[in-house]
């Protein structure tokens, strides 16, 4: 629902170039943009029946088109859920900036506040509910019908937007210009799929309320473009520096009164809950795909609060480079959000005529998901083509790539797989021997408190001190000779001021046939500002000792009195 506002505005941006006669063209190229809107529709009503448990484009790709298919249905996915949230907020402020305009130079810090905010509540895992969604939706869609109604019915605008008309290369009409207009429109597809993708969450029937559903979003976008783009062409609307076409329509057609000031206010919160639902979409996905062993597992660690925070994390920075970039600029972003939808459409359309191929009983089915597949390819390659100098080349760089990495990580982990054995029996477990090394700085109870734990897992213990410069080695053999605690000690010269190193190169040099166990006693700190107190030299041995072969590290936490 919410591309309705950055679609039109794309369209009307490229026929601008034309002058007048170009911005005439606005109604025809969103008609066509409709015609594929009403074919989509369609077609993923079929993409619902035969996927209920959900997953749109990368089910039906990982189903029947094959791994590498699938890996490049979850990059464009990947794409438009990181572009969904720059866009949407970029959207977003300039719908704010363009009835405040004073706020316009703060464009690209009140987009960052804005996502910092989004980003901060899902990784608190306050999570959206559907009445939450509905208020803003309901007011949005009422108040574009309303815009439209009215704008229809008057007769002159109420109000003409005056200033800077936007800077465009003077062009002539042409088909260039309008397949570029065309593909630029293609941005107000976005979403198409989404339904697709979250059949589980319907109420049952699911299947049935899904495709209803499809329809009615498939529907008001429908009438919403067309209406809008009526009003272009009523109203002679041209893009003006600071306000957007869908200000320019509202002001028109409602007057600069609490009417107008309700819709841009309904269309920031609703650009804001549309740019929050890939928070809900990218972290499970990564999330899947970690599954799979295509991405890190990390990606599929969740919070107590159910929340996959490597995915939600890595979304707030991606959509951040985007808006930075782009200086928060709407316009420079959406060229680049509808090559990865259909990239994604095309393969969901394709994987469903192999889906009737090999069920049979397709018909008009698998007539339909083929003519959608054709369409959608062609519009693929012209919104490239007519966007690549524009940035849509970064896209086509980043999908491979994306590919690339996850391929790499699928056989990092086929490796791992491999060493650790798995598939078969393993033999009985057999112990070796072990020798317990306990690193201390000092004769004090710690100290006491490490050995007493070291004893209790071996006989074989063996105390070891880094002799740091500038350190009496004198005083400590002194107060442990006095002490006398019945367990070898052997000093090390530190070389310098660190202490892993030292424990690492003596451990590699020593020991050998025994598996190493080493001991790392700390106090505990009260929580709080008392964590920055200790010197963190466990973490250092930490560090240096963790990538030691047959070598255990383990950690005795004594409590702060």
């Amino acid at each position: 629902m919410a591309s309705v506002s950055y679609g039109p505005e794309a369209i009307v941006l490229v026929l601008a170039a034309a002058g007048g006669a170009g911005l005439g063209l606005t109604l025809p190229v969103t008609a066509a943009i409709v015609a594929l809107l009403a074919v989509l529709i369609a077609s993923y009503r079929q993409v619902i029946a035969a996927f209920p448990d959900g997953g749109g484009a990368y089910a039906v790709a990982k189903e029947y088109l094959g791994r590498r298919t699938g890996l490049v249905a979850a990059a464009s996915l990947i794409v438009d859920y990181v572009l969904n949230v720059a866009v949407s907020i970029a959207a977003g402020t300039a719908a704010l900036t363009s009835a405040f305009p004073a706020l316009l130079p703060y464009t690209v810090w009140i987009g960052l506040a804005v996502l910092l905010g989004i980003t901060v509540l899902n990784l608190a895992g306050i999570r959206e509910s559907a009445r939450v969604f509905m208020a803003p939706t309901v007011v949005f869609v009422a108040g574009i019908l309303v815009v439209i109604v009215a704008g229809l019915l008057r007769s002159a605008p109420a109000v003409t937007e005056t200033g800077p008309a936007v800077a465009t290369d003077a062009r002539t009409i042409g088909v260039l210009l309008l397949l570029k207009a065309f593909s630029s429109g293609c941005a107000a597809l976005t979403g198409v799929e989404a339904i697709a993708n979250a059949v589980p969450s319907f109420e049952r029937p699911r299947v049935r309320r899904a495709q209803r559903a499809e329809v009615a979003l498939g529907a008001l976008l429908g009438v919403m473009l067309l209406g809008l783009a009526t009003l272009v062409g009523k109203f002679s609307v041209h893009p003006i520096e600071g306000t957007t076409v869908l200000s320019q329509l509202t002001e028109a057609a409602l007057g600069d009164g609490i009417g107008y000031y309700t819709v841009q206010f309904a269309t920031v919160v609703l650009l804001a809950l549309a740019a929050n639902t890939s928070y809900g979409g990218l972290p499970t996905l990564t999330k899947i795909l970690a599954d799979d062993n295509c991405l890190p597992h990390r990606f599929a660690v969740a919070t107590p609060r159910q929340v996959y925070r490597y995915g939600v994390v890595t979304l707030g920075i991606s959509a951040a480079v985007l808006l930075v970039a782009s200086a928060g600029n709407m316009n420079a972003l959406v060229p680049l959000f509808a090559i990865g939808v259909f990239v994604g459409f095309t393969i969901a359309q394709t994987g469903m005529v192999v889906h009737w191929r090999r069920h049979g009983g397709g018909g008009w089915r698998l007539a339909l998901n083929g003519f959608g597949a054709l369409l959608t390819f062609v519009a693929a390659i012209v919104t490239t083509a007519m966007k690549f100098t524009e940035g849509a080349w970064l896209i086509v760089l980043v999908l491979p790539l994306l590919v690339l990495g996850m391929e790499r990580v699928r056989r990092t982990y086929r490796r791992i797989d491999d060493s650790r054995g798995l598939g078969g029996t393993p033999a009985p477990p057999e112990p070796t021997g072990a020798v317990i090394v306990v690193p201390v700085s000092e004769v004090s109870e710690l100290s006491r408190e490490a050995l007493s734990a070291a004893l209790s897992l071996g006989r074989d213990v063996v105390a070891l001190h880094v002799c740091l410069p500038d350190e009496n080695t004198t005083v400590f053999t002194k107060a442990w000779e006095a002490w006398h605690p019945e367990v070898p000690l052997e000093v090390i010269d530190a070389g310098d001021c660190s202490v892993g190193s030292p424990v690492a190169r003596h451990l590699r040099h020593h020991f050998d046939g025994r598996r190493k166990v080493v001991l790392i006693a700390e106090v505990d700190p009260p929580t709080g500002w008392h964590r920055l107190l200790p010197s963190h030299r466990s973490d250092e041995l930490e560090r240096c000792l963790r990538h030691l072969p047959d070598t255990v590290v383990c950690h005795l936490r004594v409590p702060a009195s």
